[in-house]
């Protein structure tokens, strides 16, 4: 029978720790990360919610913006953004890296980040402005004239993003695409981004995206 692992290595895996929601995009976008270098196993999750009229006191010492997700490592590092965590995480892993090397490549990958990224904040901050008791209409067409512009700049960018491999870009991207299936299931994008809808069918099979849908509880 082979040895145990040592002592350390078995407290490294326990004690490596996500503040952490089943409905958070940029959650998400980590824990897709995580299961493609192979971290899923040496990550505790520990629910924590952050709205913005139920912050977590108790999250402000690691994280004083108060965000998720937050990562703690072994040593009691805290880790946030989602963004940092993510390249960290990357880092730790096995297999090919999600984000290039220094170059073209690399701030291709993190351009298309950002426009991921930037697309879950602004479905965020909308949701927010939509559970209000009176929402303000200028903000919700401002919204959707801003969501029509991401859908149409990538739809022209899917045959692009159809290449070989994944890295952060493509990953940021998927991630704000289920989010808006999540919590706009019937907005029917698909039909008028067929290119962009065929790309994400692929992402959405992959195996980490599987493992990491989101939960409204």
């Amino acid at each position: 029978m082979p040895a145990p692992p040592p002592a350390a290595a078995r407290t490294t895996r326990r004690m490596m720790r996500l503040h952490w929601s089943s409905r958070s995009p940029f959650v998400r976008k980590v824990m897709v990360v995580a299961h493609e270098r192979g971290l899923a196993e040496r990550i505790e999750r520990l629910p924590t919610v952050v709205a913005l009229i139920q912050p977590d006191l108790a999250l402000l010492p690691r994280n004083p913006l108060g965000k998720i997700p937050t990562l703690v490592l072994p040593d009691g590092v805290t880790l946030y953004d989602s963004l940092v965590i993510c390249e960290y995480l990357d880092g730790l892993g096995s297999g090919p890296s999600l984000f290039p090397p220094a170059g073209p490549a690399r701030i291709e990958a993190l351009r298309r980040h950002a426009l991921g990224n930037g697309f879950m904040d602004m479905l965020l901050l909308c949701r927010t402005e939509m559970g209000r008791e009176h929402p303000d209409r200028r903000i919700l067409d401002g919204f959707s004239a801003k969501q029509a512009a991401v859908l149409e700049a990538l739809e022209a960018e899917a045959p692009r993003l159809s290449g070989p491999g994944l890295d952060i870009g493509r990953i940021s991207i998927g991630c704000a695409l289920s989010y808006l299936d999540f919590r706009w299931p019937k907005c029917g994008w698909r039909s008028l981004h067929p290119a962009l809808a065929a790309w994400h069918e692929g992402f959405a099979a992959r195996p980490s995206v599987q493992a990491t849908e989101h939960v409204d509880a």
